[in-house]
């Protein structure tokens, strides 16, 4: 479990490995807050390593799109399993966010 952070030309790629819960959230908002304070207004989130977010989880993303967008910036997400991306139509968040099957597809056009 854990968070790998590297940079495609000016957009912050950020890979979940594992699992997106109560007790790495903090983890994943601290490093996507310090790459935004640093000036970084683009982010991509893939979970194509994730197998599970639960509820704490999803209101981090949330959180982290509103800081994001109040800076001028975007979020998108990209990797969702079928079991996560139902999770996201039931709970309405592909409306708020951006969601690709690839994290090659995320990149385009941003």
């Amino acid at each position: 479990m854990g968070f790998q952070v590297s940079k495609q030309g000016d957009v912050t790629v950020v890979e979940v490995e594992g699992q997106l819960i109560v007790g790495n959230r903090q983890e994943l908002k601290q490093r996507v807050l310090e790459q935004l304070e640093s000036g970084d207004r683009k982010f991509v989130i893939d979970f194509s390593n994730t197998g599970y977010i639960d509820s704490s989880g999803l209101g981090v993303l949330v959180s982290l799109s509103k800081k994001i967008r109040e800076q001028g910036g975007e979020l998108r997400l990209s990797g969702l399993n079928e079991d996560l991306r139902t999770l996201f139509e039931l709970t309405k968040l592909d409306t708020l966010f951006k969601i690709a099957d690839t994290k090659e597809e995320a990149l385009e056009g941003f």
